[in-house]
């Protein structure tokens, strides 16, 4: 069973991955400022529902298909590059809030964020070391469960805390240079967090290694 000692140190854990920056924070911050927080909604629940869903398919043994089938995680690290280096290319890019209405540039809904979990470095980490570090073995289902329902409690609001960052910065950023400005170094720090992706694996913790 889970301690209250346990549960605390997963509670700290979430809030602190959730909170600190990351591929789906710094997404939301530049929607927040590119589309306002009502168009961002789907975009934040589907960040908390589909990491939700990808703890639990983890905790299920998920992962152990790419510890059997290198081949599937190489896809997915390579898939996890390009698709992050195409998002930084469409923040560096996006168009100024006032010429929205002549964009084809949309906020991500909420398939999209639930689907970009499973290519977000972040999340794969986050996921994984949730489970190994905070799922009892004599109870593993129901530590699962508890370890889920703490990230959805807690991740929603982190989340949205970006979000309605990026709206508040919204009114200083009207002029087209100054978002432009910001669309870019947004860009660098997103393309900065494929660092991990390059330079190590991301499942290579010690409980995922074959036995």
């Amino acid at each position: 069973m889970m301690t209250q000692e346990l549960f605390l140190g997963l509670c700290g854990f979430a809030l602190v991955s959730s909170i600190t920056p990351g591929p789906n924070n710094l997404m939301l911050m530049a929607s927040g400022i590119n589309f306002g927080f009502a168009r961002t909604l789907p975009h934040m629940l589907g960040v908390s529902i589909g990491f939700v869903v990808m703890t639990i398919l983890v905790g299920l043994g998920l992962a152990q298909i790419f510890v059997r089938f290198p081949i599937a995680y190489t896809v997915l690290k390579v898939g996890s590059v390009v698709y992050l280096i195409y998002l930084a290319w469409k923040i560096a890019t996006a168009s100024p809030p006032e010429s929205s209405a002549n964009s084809t540039a949309k906020p991500f809904s909420f398939l999209q964020a639930c689907l970009f979990q499973w290519v977000n470095p972040k999340a794969w980490t986050m996921a994984l070391m949730s489970v190994t570090a905070y799922v009892p073995a004599d109870h593993p289902i129901l530590g699962l469960v508890i370890v889920a329902s703490v990230f959805g409690v807690i991740n929603l609001p982190t989340v949205g805390l970006w979000a309605f960052m990026g709206v508040q910065m919204r009114q200083f950023l009207q002029d087209p240079v100054k978002l432009r400005t910001f669309n870019l170094i947004a860009a660098l720090t997103l393309l900065a967090s494929l660092y991990p992706v390059v330079t190590h694996d991301l499942l290579s913790h010690p409980a995922l290694a074959t036995p």
